[in-house]
């Protein structure tokens, strides 16, 4: 609701009896007998007392303001609220009509500050109106230019009052004409005209619900005939991902209808100026809010759309730094949708900006590990250092990882319990991941005994070497079968290759082929595998005799 400033001639008068004043005070401190004695600086002067607002009278401009308010908004008493019109005789039936119609004039276009009116009874002085007339406000004249509102001094059998000129009540019915709401007032009834909560008549109460529910409705059925249409004119390209979209917009596209079409039905609830910006700060809200809500729900699309590219499909790092991108960008389009809905409703952006960087530095001293955390993950993310399925050692313990997680990774030991590690920590960890290896390395020592002559060491070597070759698993750059040294109880043959393989269950197959192969290669040799000599401790009674 608008209220009334002083009118310039009122802001005058008061400006010009402030300064004979402050001058007068400022004389009077010159005067001789003001002087006394000097002081050694100069005093701070005392503010003077605000002065008690006068009592309002009960025939006072504010009083007659006060009643005709009263009795058209509150009681509906236009009848009685005629007695405030200065009517021609020829106007007196039409009273009730008129104080009705300019009541009407007054709430779309002046919210009268009943305080702001005069409580004297001969009304203000300081204006520059002759004496008996009052001005308490303007309205708008159809012509970009104000029409005056004024009241005069009246008196009738119940004593004195003031009542709405003769020149204010002749220009009521053009006011009236010009209001955009005047087909409602008009075949509305009366009660329901009356005012309700929050400053809407109880007419508007009922016609708001009625309006979300057609507005919900024909929402939903334009949305359906867009998306339909859409979807038709999608069919003709050869890509998918724009259905996706379409598919994944929908809900917003529904919303965004239903905002329009509560925007175009608004004027007809004839709201005013307050409750009317008030609705369209919030249609707008809403609208912000249904433009990011889809493009909170087209990130999933776009992220789908580039992990299925070439380049992503072959690369697990791609892939997983495309999902903790797509987590980031959810992140940044709610926030900014939240900012941006707070600015379409009104609210002051830069507070809620400076909220947020106070809240950022917050957060950057009471949940630093958190974002530790969560760059640790973005950091695995990038590196691919493992994946989930596995088999890793980190310092101390292996086991297979199960989760990759925004704070944390799960690792299933080979005792089957689970360890969870910060991410933040486990970026800095030393990390080995046996998943990754191209090949597996098959090293073994193998132990003959002496007495083997050198024909039968060089039939093992050249044998296993052999054996090797012929196996296709094993990687033919380097295989290693040689006699390694000279022990003290055997003659050992060092034997090394590599096994093209990353899955360690097969590894352990062609492990076993291989050492069944060298058992043979062996025994065909005509020699056998040394073993450690065991040390023979004698427990028994002693031969000698007893000293």
């Amino acid at each position: 609701m608008r209220h009334l400033e002083a009118p310039w001639p009122t802001r005058i008068a008061l400006l010009l009896s402030t300064t004979v004043l402050i001058a007068g005070g400022a004389s009077a401190r010159s005067l001789p007998a003001f002087t006394g004695a000097r002081p050694a600086a100069s005093p701070v002067p005392t503010p003077a007392p605000a002065p008690e607002p006068a009592p309002e009278a009960a025939d006072s401009p504010r009083a007659s303001a006060r009643a005709f308010v009263e009795l058209t908004t509150r009681r509906g008493d236009f009848r009685g609220a005629a007695r405030y019109l200065a009517l021609p005789p020829a106007e007196q039936p039409r009273g009730p009509e008129l104080a009705r119609r300019l009541r009407a004039v007054l709430e779309r276009h002046l919210d009268i500050d009943i305080d702001a009116v005069s409580p004297l009874s001969e009304g203000s002085t300081q204006d520059g109106l002759p004496a008996g007339v009052d001005i308490i406000g303007s309205v708008p004249d159809g012509r970009e230019s104000q029409d005056p509102i004024f009241v005069v001094r009246s008196r009738d059998e119940s004593g004195q009052y003031w009542a709405f000129s003769r020149q204010t009540v002749s220009r009521i019915d053009g006011w009236y004409d010009a209001l955009p709401d005047r087909w409602v007032r008009d075949w509305m009834p009366e009660r329901l005209q009356r005012y309700g909560p929050r400053g809407l008549m109880w007419w508007q109460w009922l016609a708001i619900p009625a309006l979300v529910v057609l507005a919900l409705v024909l929402g939903r059925i334009l949305g359906a005939f867009t998306a339909a249409f859409l979807r038709r004119l999608f069919l003709r390209t050869p890509t998918e991902w724009n259905e996706r979209l379409l598919n994944r917009s929908s809900p917003a596209l529904t919303m965004l209808w239903a905002v329009a079409v509560a925007a175009a039905l608004l004027p007809w609830l004839a709201l005013l100026p307050p409750a009317l910006g008030f609705v369209r700060s919030l249609l707008g809200g809403l609208a912000t809010l249904a433009v990011f809500w889809a493009l909170w729900r087209s990130v999933d699309v776009w992220a789908r759309f580039l992990m299925e590219r070439p380049w992503a499909a072959d690369s697990p790092s791609a892939r997983s730094l495309l999902s903790v991108t797509r987590n980031l960008a959810k992140v940044l389009v709610g926030v900014g949708g939240v900012v941006a809905t707070l600015a379409a409703l009104g609210y002051p952006v830069a507070t809620v900006l400076a909220g947020l960087g106070i809240g950022g530095i917050a957060l950057a001293f009471g949940a630093q590990k958190t974002i530790e955390n969560l760059f640790g993950s973005v950091a695995l993310a990038a590196d691919q250092p493992f994946r989930v399925g596995d088999f890793v050692r980190i310092e101390d313990f292996a086991g297979n990882v199960e989760r990759i997680g925004m704070r944390s990774t799960q690792i299933r030991t080979l005792d089957r319990t689970l360890v969870s590690l910060p991410n933040g920590k486990l970026a800095d960890m030393r990390v080995e991941d046996f998943a990754s290896r191209d090949r597996i390395r098959f090293a073994a020592t193998v132990g003959l005994v002496y007495g083997t002559s050198e024909e039968q060491v060089r039939r093992v070597v050249s044998g296993i070497e052999a054996m090797l070759r012929a196996n296709p698993k094993v990687w033919p750059e380097t295989v290693v079968a040689r006699l390694a040294a000279l022990s003290p109880v055997s003659l050992e043959v060092e034997v090394q290759s590599w096994f093209e393989t990353s899955d360690f269950g097969e590894f352990r197959n062609l492990r076993q082929e291989a050492l069944l192969g060298i058992m043979r290669i062996v025994a065909e040799a005509g020699t056998s595998f040394a073993y450690a000599p065991q040390a023979v401790h004698w427990s028994g009674p002693a031969s000698g005799p007893a000293r």
